[in-house]
């Protein structure tokens, strides 16, 4: 099976998964039920609460958070009870994060995870609460629970489209996919919905991910898997650099097709470069939405050791001087050797080499003669690359992938709250 020709795998920087298909039936795999609707936390009638329910008692699930200090209530709450309980459901808001909310936020997180056990038919501990949008702002619990009690005759394997609605802040488009996977016993579906468009840095970001499948996978495997996919994915991503409050990532795994994901097995294998291929899409959709950017870039490091190479990766995909460079199109490689000296500090004279869209523009740490017709050109593309080569003996590579940044960031974030 193959996805040649898919929508969804866009980027040239994802290679499709060859045991793998995009699926277009909209419906969420085994077990799996969804739904989002309006509750009025938001104005306009659009939508702002949303869940998703497992009915296999068999569930297991893994999950990921966001390591900044000031962790919102939902992230609070649900990270400590999904490292000894598997995650059966998940209550999602947006147009408020939930954080710096004190002891209250708490509270309300707790409310809200009650009231969707109890529609989900579940102990509470085995709900996961996410929430995002205006930050310390309290919750509107009245209206988050006529939402919640709302969604119940809502809930539907064909759900995921309302579900994914209803997690969108500033998202500028819808980020999903539904992929079946052909194991060795048959196939899996794997379903992935997300948001997120600005506050991203490495270590997550505005980020809410959800991901299902109906595979059989041990808590064990599935916490292994989504760790190795989301270093490979969302904590290689920036639009501005910022670290949020409110990143949740959970996996979900219904086991209803009967179908196990054996450890070291070749099932594994195809399984997991599934997984992997689908996040790191989703979060070029995320750098690509950016609030108003124009234009995805990657950053690939050579160098001696994978300490610098991160470093200089980071400095690159972080600089609003080379990042307002790619939102105007301009081949300007000085913002580039200057963040990557940022990032080496007393290593003058840096023995750097750079390349924009393989033109290669600096050898040595100095200017070398290229066709800069064809450099510009090049960096008016959709996705530009960027390729840089450190000093030193050993061949270590770090990817980075980053948005551009424009009057429209600016715009988007300056009204936030207004």
């Amino acid at each position: 099976m193959s996805v040649t020709g898919s929508s969804f795998f866009a980027s040239r920087w994802v290679e499709a998964p060859p045991h793998a298909i995009e699926a277009s039936d909209g419906l969420l795999p085994l077990g799996f039920r969804a739904a989002g609707l309006h509750a009025g936390i938001k104005a306009g009638g659009v939508p702002d609460i949303g869940m998703i329910v497992s009915g296999a008692t068999a569930t297991t699930s893994a999950a990921r958070f966001t390591n900044t200090g000031a962790q919102g209530a939902p992230v609070l709450l649900t990270r400590q009870q999904s490292q000894t309980s598997a995650l059966r459901a998940v209550v999602a808001n947006s147009g408020n994060a939930n954080a710096a909310t004190g002891e209250q936020g708490l509270l309300d997180a707790a409310r809200m995870r009650a009231a969707a056990a109890e529609l989900a038919g579940v102990e509470p501990e085995l709900v996961a609460v996410a929430s995002t949008g205006v930050i310390g702002v309290p919750l509107p619990m009245d209206v988050i629970e006529h939402g919640i009690r709302k969604l119940g005759p809502q809930l539907r394997r064909d759900g995921a489209e309302d579900f994914a609605a209803a997690i969108r802040t500033t998202d500028a488009f819808p980020k999903q996919v539904l992929l079946d996977v052909e194991l060795s016993a048959g196939s899996v579906r794997l379903a992935v919905e997300a948001k997120g468009a600005g506050m991203i840095s490495p270590h997550f970001a505005t980020l809410l991910v959800f991901v299902q499948t109906d595979a059989v996978l041990d808590a064990d495997e599935a916490a292994l898997l989504l760790k190795v996919a989301t270093q490979r994915s969302f904590n290689r991503i920036s639009v501005d650099g910022q670290l949020s409050t409110s990143d949740t990532i959970v996996l979900q795994c219904s086991g209803v097709s009967g179908i196990k994901v054996e450890e070291h097995t070749d099932d594994e294998r195809v399984f997991g470069e599934a997984l992997d291929a689908a996040l790191r899409q989703i979060s070029l959709l995320v750098a690509r939405d950016g609030e108003g950017a124009r234009r995805t870039a990657r950053v690939r490091v050579h160098g001696p050791n994978e300490q610098a190479v991160a470093r200089v990766a980071h400095a690159v995909g972080d600089s609003q001087l080379v990042k307002t460079a790619l939102y105007g199109g301009d081949p300007n490689w000085g913002r580039i050797i200057q963040a990557v000296g940022a990032a080496l500090p007393g290593t003058a004279p840096l023995d750097v080499a750079i390349e924009i869209e393989g033109i290669r523009v600096c050898e040595h740490g100095g200017f070398v003669k290229h066709d800069a017709h064809s450099l510009e050109k090049a960096v008016q593309r959709d996705e530009v690359e960027y390729e840089i080569w450190l000093p030193g003996d050993g061949e270590v590579e770090f990817d980075r992938y980053f948005s551009d940044l424009g009057h429209e960031y600016i715009t988007t974030n300056a009204d936030y709250t207004t």
